[in-house]
């Protein structure tokens, strides 16, 4: 069920006062969902997305999606750029929630994949995990491991014509096998309502990622059952359980030796 919280003028002005936004120009409701309210502010400073979260956020969580896009902001990643409170906070309280600020991202999510938004994004991936990897002098694992995302869906990525020019909702960033992130987004991306990956689309997600990052011989032979794995719960998270293996399994023989070379 859809939520949508209303802002009084009174928490309009103490939102604009906290993050230091001058001369509040409008304030426009863009979106409602099931967890937040989202709301587009427009100032002499320039345009925010203010969120009020209905559940389930912390504002530690918050502080580290943050800290988090910080960091990707300042290396050039495409993701919008934390906005904090004039005493430094990530967050604080309107009409009973709990509010973040971040700068607007221009562009829209996309619901069609092709070649040329397939191989940005998988850009974009290869940028996220390297920046954030740790500077740690361990050797490796032999699947690395380090910071992603962890929610590449299509409603998380934004284009402008073919090329992200936006990542968005870093709640969800935590420690995995880089390679899982690159299946997700495979399954998500590239994958056809019959279960098969298209090979032209993974291939350029592929293309893409390794423009940034090279992916290890041991990655390369793990990533069809990363896929497999990804697609089992892609299925099983839509209640289509009834479809779950014969789906995944087609997704597995679709990414072939040579689709990662």
């Amino acid at each position: 069920m859809s939520v949508f919280t209303e802002l009084s003028d009174a928490d309009r002005v103490s939102i604009a006062e906290a993050y230091g936004l001058r001369s509040l120009s409008s304030v426009i409701g863009i979106a409602n969902g099931d967890t937040e309210t989202t709301y587009l502010f427009r100032s002499s400073d320039g345009e925010f997305i203010v969120t009020l979260f209905e559940n389930g956020a912390e504002p530690l969580d918050l502080e580290q999606a943050f800290e988090t896009m910080d960091n990707l902001y300042a290396n050039g990643v495409p993701c919008p750029k934390p906005r904090r409170t004039i005493d430094g906070r990530a967050t604080m309280q309107a009409a009973d929630r709990l509010v973040a600020v971040v700068s607007f991202v221009p562009g829209s999510p996309a619901r069609d994949a092709n070649l040329d938004r397939c191989e940005s994004l998988g850009r974009v991936i290869g940028q996220i995990h390297t920046t954030l990897a740790p500077k740690s002098k361990r050797r490796p694992s032999r699947l690395p491991t380090g910071p992603i995302h962890g929610a590449l869906d299509r409603d998380n990525v934004f284009f402008l014509n073919d090329t992200v020019c936006g990542v968005i909702n870093f709640r969800l960033r935590h420690n995995d096998v880089l390679v899982a992130e690159i299946a997700d987004a495979i399954v998500e991306w590239a994958m056809v309502p019959s279960g098969k990956i298209a090979v032209d689309l993974a291939r350029a997600i592929l293309n893409g990622y390794q423009a940034v990052r090279a992916l290890t011989d041991a990655e390369k032979d793990a990533l069809s059952g990363y896929v497999l794995a990804s697609t089992a719960r892609y299925y099983a998270g839509r209640g289509q359980s009834d479809q779950l293996l014969q789906v995944s399994l087609s997704a597995y023989g679709s990414i072939t030796a040579d689709v990662t070379r």
